[in-house]
Parts: C-alpha cells; sequence; structure tokens
C-alpha cells in the first residue's frame, strides 16, 4: 500500500485538493465511471495520444508530398535588368572579330569614298542597336527527372517508413496510456478499499473503547486497559483519517489523467480470475505484435532507403528540361533568341565532397545495429512477459493463501472480544486481534491490485487489451 501511495504522490498536486474527499475537502461534483468508460476517455482526452495522432497526421501528408518528387518542376520567372550602356553592334565591331576583316574594311572604305562618304559615317549608319538599357522578360521554366539512380524511390520508401513508425509510437501510446490507467483506476479502488477496512477498524475499536469505559466503571478492569482502549481507538481514527487522504489522492490522480473537472469515483471492483492463459500464449503474440518490435522494422526501412538514396550517388540523373518566353523586349537580341527551347540533360557527378562512400557505409552500419537491437529487444520483451507472468501467478497465490488467514482473524476477533467482556484477554488482546484483520485483509486487497496491474501490463504489450475487460467481468470480489 505505502508503494502505491508514493507513487500517487509523484503524479498528483496534493496542493489542488479540491474534491470532496474522505478527509473532508471542498465538496465539488462527483461522476461515478466504469474503467471501459474512462479508458474511452483516456483514447478522446489524453494530450499524449493526441501528440501521437497529430504525429501520425504529419507522417500522412509528408508520405503525400514525396509523391510529388516524380512531378515535374515548372516555375514562372520574371526579371528587370538595367544595362550600364546600351549593346550596339557596328560594321567594325564585327570585321575586328575577322581574320580578314581589315582587307574587307579597306574595300568598304573605297566604296564608300567613291559616293563621298566618310568610314565613320558608313560605321555610323550601319550599327545595330542589340539590346536597349532597360530590359524586362518573363518565362514559363520547366525540369523533370526521368531518371535519378533510385533516389525519388527510395526517398518515397523513407516516408513510408515514418508513418509506419508514427503509426507504432501511437500503439506504444496506448499501450503506455492503458498500463497507467490500470494503476490510477484500481489504485482508487484499492484505496477506498482500504479506507473501508480502517473505518471498520476504528468502529470495532470504538465499540471496544466504549465497552472498556464502562466495564472500568463497573470495577472489572484496570484504569490502564481502559486507557489502552482509548489510545488504541484515537490510532485508529488517525489510520483511518490517513486513509481517507490516501483516497483523496487517488481519485485526484484519476480524476487529473482523464481531465475531468469533476472527481472521478470508480465503479467498478477489484477482481482476480481464477487462472491465466499460458504464458506461451503471450510471448508468442507479444514478439509477433509488440508495436516496439515495429518501430524498429520501420526505422529499418528508413536505413535501407539511406543506403538506395547513397547508391543512387554514384549513378546519372537524366532530365527533361524547357523554356517559353513570355514577354521580351522588342529588339534585335530578342529576334536571336527562340520563343522556347526543351531538351534532355545528363549529370554524372565523378568526385564530390559530401563522402558518399562513408555514408554508405554508415548506412549499412546503421542497419546491423538495428538488427542488434531487435534480437535484444526480442530478448528484453521475453523477459518481461515472463517477469509479469509470475508476478501475477504470485498475486493469485498470495490472495488465496490470505483467505484461511482472514477467517482466522475474524474469529481472534470475535474470540478475544468476547474474553475482554469476561476479564479473560486484556485490551491488548483485543487491539492486536482488530489489527491483525486490518493488515490480513489490506494485504489481500495489495495482492489483488498487484495482479491487476500485472494483468493489464502483460495484456498490453502483448497486444490484448480488449481481453482485460473479459478477465474483469468473469470474477469480482466483493470484499476481502
Amino acid at each position: 500500500m505505502n508503494t502505491f501511495v508514493k507513487t500517487v504522490l509523484i503524479v498528483c498536486f496534493t496542493s489542488a485538493l479540491t474534491f470532496t474527499s474522505a478527509s473532508g475537502s471542498t465538496a465539488v461534483p462527483e461522476i461515478t465511471l466504469t474503467f471501459a468508460a474512462a479508458w474511452t476517455a483516456v483514447q478522446e482526452k489524453n494530450d499524449a495520444l493526441l501528440a501521437s495522432m497529430a504525429e501520425v497526421e504529419q507522417a500522412e501528408y509528408k508520405q503525400d508530398a514525396a509523391k510529388s518528387l516524380y512531378l515535374p518542376e515548372i516555375d514562372f520567372s520574371a526579371s528587370y535588368i538595367y544595362l550600364d550602356d546600351k549593346v550596339e553592334l557596328s560594321p567594325d565591331d564585327v570585321l575586328d572579330s575577322m581574320e580578314g576583316g581589315d582587307q574587307v574594311k579597306a574595300i568598304i572604305d573605297a566604296l564608300a569614298g567613291g559616293v563621298g562618304l566618310s568610314p565613320e559615317q558608313v560605321n555610323s549608319e550601319l550599327t545595330s542597336t542589340i539590346a536597349n538599357r532597360d530590359r524586362v522578360s518573363s518565362a514559363l521554366n520547366a525540369i523533370w527527372p526521368i531518371y535519378t539512380g533510385g533516389q525519388i524511390t527510395a526517398a518515397q520508401n523513407i516516408a513510408a517508413g515514418k508513418l509506419n513508425e508514427a503509426k507504432y509510437n501511437l500503439k506504444l501510446q496506448l499501450i503506455n496510456q492503458f498500463e497507467n490507467l490500470v494503476r490510477y483506476y484500481f489504485g482508487a479502488v484499492l484505496a477506498q478499499q482500504v479506507h473501508e477496512t480502517r473505518k471498520r477498524v476504528e468502529a470495532g475499536l470504538k465499540e471496544h473503547r466504549d465497552h472498556a469505559v464502562l466495564l472500568e466503571k463497573q470495577g472489572q478492569i484496570a484504569r490502564v486497559e481502559r486507557l489502552q482502549a482509548e489510545a488504541s481507538f484515537d490510532k485508529a481514527v488517525v489510520e483511518r483519517k490517513k486513509a481517507g487522504r490516501d483516497l483523496d489522492i487517488a481519485r485526484v490522480a484519476l480524476s487529473r489523467m482523464l481531465k475531468s473537472s469533476e472527481l472521478i469515483v470508480p465503479s467498478d471492483t477489484l477482481f482476480i480470475s481464477e487462472q491465466l492463459p499460458s504464458i506461451d500464449t503471450f510471448l508468442a503474440k507479444t514478439i509477433n505484435t509488440y508495436p516496439g518490435l515495429g518501430v524498429l522494422d520501420s526505422k529499418k526501412e528508413q536505413v535501407a532507403g539511406l543506403v538506395d538514396i547513397e547508391k543512387g550517388k554514384y549513378l546519372p540523373t537524366v532530365a527533361l528540361f524547357g523554356s517559353y518566353s513570355l514577354y521580351e523586349e522588342d529588339d534585335l537580341l530578342s529576334e536571336l533568341v527562340p520563343d522556347w527551347f526543351m531538351g534532355v540533360g545528363v549529370t554524372f557527378q565523378l568526385l564530390d565532397r559530401s563522402g558518399r562512400s562513408g555514408q554508405l557505409s554508415a548506412a549499412r552500419s546503421t542497419m546491423q545495429r538495428l538488427n542488434h537491437l531487435e534480437l535484444q529487444a526480442k530478448s528484453d520483451l521475453s523477459v518481461l512477459v515472463e517477469q509479469t507472468y509470475r508476478h501475477a501467478e504470485q498475486a493469485q497465490e498470495e490472495y488465496h493463501g490470505l483467505g484461511s488467514s482472514v477467517k482466522l482473524a475474524e474469529e481472534m476477533v470475535n474470540l478475544r472480544s468476547k474474553a475482554f467482556s469476561q476479564g479473560l484477554s486484556t485490551s491488548l488482546d483485543v487491539v492486536d486481534a482488530e489489527m491483525f484483520l486490518a493488515g490480513v485483509k489490506t494485504q489481500r486487497a495489495v495482492a489483488v491490485y498487484n495482479y491487476i496491474v500485472s494483468l493489464g501490463k502483460i495484456l498490453a504489450v502483448s497486444s490484448n487489451q480488449e481481453d482485460f475487460f473479459v478477465f474483469q467481468n468473469s470474477k469480482e470480489l466483493e470484499g476481502f
């Protein structure tokens, strides 16, 4: 019981106890809730689960985005350019670029002189403006990769792997929250059971105290016996109040987990089954379905994509490309440049500085690491299932084994009380009997709680959460 209380205290803000409680806190509305209804509320409201769902949604969008990698890329471009001077081309510029330009220039000068024109006039009159200083242009440009060495397919496989990883993480979060709810919900049930036990002890010791007072007045017992009875009763009151506060904390913790502004009071009771299915059933189901192993598989899928990407860097890239001019200046340069063009290009990287060889080796090493992690995870899961199963069996044995102790304790309380009234036993004997009964009942209740926690854990890790409700409905315990 102490371990349970410490666990609950960690997750609960005790300073915020404003619920109706066994210890007399301020009243707020209460609602009773079954475990099934509480689990539904967790799935709808838990922030960790909602975050995992958002992660899945994000991965789905990224996978859709990766599908677009095979599509062509089309963009619109526009530019304004201001040149330091307009671009002109004169006969002298053309002739100066020719090997026989001087001879041709001499002939032109002679002909120009025959008609009364100077060479400068001829050169000026025949000068053409190629481009003005202000230039505005716009175009549609397209590129379409048709072969990338498998890098596009690899990128899409990586996106698919990330989506699978997000889905498995969501399942892991469901397992985690289910285990948490089992601890919180039935922890509150256990706290209620312990509180009821403490109340019965208090009532029994109060009756014993009253009886002792009467016997002292009649001179049948010594004063110390009456004082012993009063001290035991006062201690029982303290223990009952402590159990009440523990109950408050447990209910607040459950209410916080369910994000409820009302106090959640569990309506289900503790339960225990006569026997568990074979451990081999849980082992096989866990190894085949545990989401943690699925996370490793999805990571291996992503690493395989990285390997393909690194391999693709050694292969050529082939792409179609083209451009269509939407607007151009009305000058000679625009006449010389075609309105549109298209073609195919091949790029083969002979040498790069990204260390593609090392990156490829690193990706392969990562795959080996994941394989080893998977083997270790399967071994750890086997140990976890074995351990949890044994804990559940131990709790069953403890519960059934304490049945005779409960009967003995109840009989001792009756005998000690009758003997005290007849002066054949002391007050301390009666108190010890009451405490023994309370201790055995509490120990038995804790055993059932430990069984439920172990059962919830082993069913969760084997992806059999729904079977928990089957076990719950198969056997219920009305008391201890």
